[in-house]
């Protein structure tokens, strides 16, 4: 992977990156997307594509004793993650001055697993398992993997409880994200519809997810997504009903989440509804960025020092419709917003003083859901 100048940018230059785009086949999307990613403008290119999986929403990459693989949820009432094999996707666009050259392609291995949950939305590898928070059935999925990375069937099932203020959205739990600590030792699921974060302990030998604790957060701003500072030290949930970035601070001797802050992600009098779907944290702990859904823009919000103080700057248009998933690239340097509804992947350079991004380029992908570097 290239390295570069900027927020988080170490200087240099390195080999090719690829990217991969997943999109929902029910909406008229092509399943997942292998692109590659060039070093020196960020355009992506098309290299193969697979509809293997049913609505492919979310991606996560991993690593097995063959090469790197890439991990996907079937986001579908029954529920599924599929592996597949991406060493030779990898390995022809490094080696291909021009993309589309050679035989870029997917190999599944094995077949689908089920994550006994209904419409997983986010998925992570920790303690050499898969988790999925599954958003239809409110619940936490531990998968075993493998050694040639093949997930099987879901071995615990941690399943939330609870409910929200909205009529519609919070009748009962709905897990959006799940992910681990920096330090790898607790697994945090973020619940939309209980307005709260669940931490876990995972047992790596037995793939068991235990409940330690529970951290509620303000009623009805339905949290969707948390990322972490660079320092591990705070996590910024981001609200889906309410336009707001709650900051948390996180000790990871206790696996304790504590709410210290809010901070608006949208500017006050806007018109219309808008619905923040990703938070990104840029690598030097400087700046955050958020994806709105409605008002189709990236916020821009400055961190101090410490990382417990968020300010909102401006906000940039998303380059599409619909911004579902926003993503860093490898190098720190660089924003893709993946548009649902306008059916492509934007990016944009970011400028290094003040954080801003600005547009670079896009790629055609139908209904596309989110975006991944590898």
């Amino acid at each position: 992977m290239s390295n570069g100048t900027g927020p988080g940018g170490t200087g240099g230059t390195g080999g090719r990156a690829t990217a991969f785009i997943g999109s929902f086949t029910s909406a008229g999307g092509r399943g997942i997307i292998a692109a590659a990613v060039d070093e020196q403008t960020g355009a992506l290119s098309e290299t193969a594509a697979t509809d293997a999986v049913a609505d492919p929403s979310y991606l996560a990459v991993g690593a097995a004793e063959s090469g790197p693989v890439l991990y996907a949820v079937s986001e579908t009432d029954e529920g599924a993650v599929a592996a597949f094999d991406i060493t030779g996707t990898i390995a022809t666009i490094a080696a291909s001055a021009t993309a589309g050259e050679g035989p870029a392609a997917f190999r599944l291995i094995g077949a689908p697993a089920p994550v006994s949950g209904a419409g997983p939305t986010h998925l992570a590898v920790a303690g050499g398992h898969l988790l999925t928070a599954n958003y239809g059935s409110g619940s936490v999925s531990v998968l075993p993997v493998g050694p040639a990375g093949a997930p099987a069937a879901a071995v615990g099932v941690l399943r939330h409880e609870g409910s929200g203020p909205h009529p519609e959205r919070q009748r009962g739990p709905h897990a959006h994200q799940v992910l681990p600590d920096p330090t790898g030792r607790w697994i945090l699921g973020v619940d939309l519809g209980t307005d709260s974060v669940r931490v876990g302990e995972l047992d790596p030998a037995t793939g068991d997810l235990s409940p330690h604790g529970e951290t509620p957060l303000r009623p009805g701003t339905g949290p969707r997504q948390l990322a972490f500072h660079p320092s591990g030290r705070y996590a910024y949930v981001l609200g889906e009903l309410e336009p707001v970035l709650t900051v948390c601070r996180w000790e990871a001797e206790e696996g304790a989440l504590e709410p210290v802050g809010e901070t608006a992600v949208l500017p006050e009098g806007l018109a219309g509804v808008s619905y923040p779907s990703a938070v990104v944290v840029a690598h030097d702990g400087r700046f955050v960025w958020v994806a709105n859904r409605g008002h189709d823009s990236i916020s821009v919000l400055a961190l101090d020092p410490s990382g417990e103080k968020a300010e909102l700057v401006t906000t940039v248009p998303c380059g599409g419709h619909w911004p579902r998933d926003l993503a860093l690239d490898p190098t720190g340097t660089r924003l893709y917003a993946a548009n649902e509804r306008s059916g492509d992947v934007t990016w944009f350079d970011i400028d290094a003083a003040s954080g801003l991004p600005r547009r670079a380029g896009s790629l055609a992908a139908p209904a596309a859901s989110c975006v991944v570097f590898a």
